[in-house]
């Protein structure tokens, strides 16, 4: 998946979607879950929330249409993100003495719409506090692709999060935004 050059990694709708109250709520608890999931680093819980082929992208520069013509912070596939989750869960990863604690808050939640291939397209705002040693801010607008599940539920397809300030200069990012 990380060298596809047929991924529909692009964010615009193009069938518009009459959102329920229902279908709004499920959508911001599944969003909401992502959060804690993180939070409280059940990373295995939430490598689960992803299709088989599902993508995670964090572009390095501002309106980046795609991963491959521009680096990216992340832009990982299902091996890269199991290769994180082992190592952030790893005792012996000295990157993480002590270990990244965060705390995230999701709002603003937006359902646009559903993309070529049906997938409804969510954005929403996303704020995360970090600290490991010293405390740092992450802001951005996150952008789910989310696939329908037979017998309910969503599984993400694509998580794209913009950062406010992407084309800084990072100190280690380990975590998943």
């Amino acid at each position: 998946m990380l060298f596809d050059r047929t991924f529909d990694f692009s964010t615009e709708t193009a069938k518009p979607l009459e959102v329920s109250a229902t279908l709004r709520a499920e959508v911001e608890q599944f969003l909401y879950r992502e959060a804690r999931l993180l939070d409280t680093r059940k990373l295995q819980d939430w490598l689960d929330l992803f299709t088989p082929d599902g993508m995670y992208w964090v572009p390095h520069a501002l309106e980046q249409t795609s991963p491959h013509d521009h680096i990216s912070l992340f832009w990982e596939d299902s091996m890269l993100r199991e290769v994180r989750m082992r190592r952030l869960s790893n005792p012996r990863n000295w990157s993480q003495q002590p270990p990244t604690r965060t705390a995230r808050i999701v709002g603003n939640v937006m359902i646009d719409g559903l993309d070529e291939g049906g997938r409804l397209i969510v954005h929403s705002i996303l704020n995360v506090t970090e600290w490991r040693l010293n405390q740092r801010h992450l802001a951005g607008l996150a952008t789910h692709k989310l696939e329908a599940q037979e017998g309910g539920g969503w599984k993400i397809f694509l998580k794209r999060v913009d950062l406010v300030n992407c084309g800084d200069a990072f100190a280690n990012l380990e975590m998943f935004v």
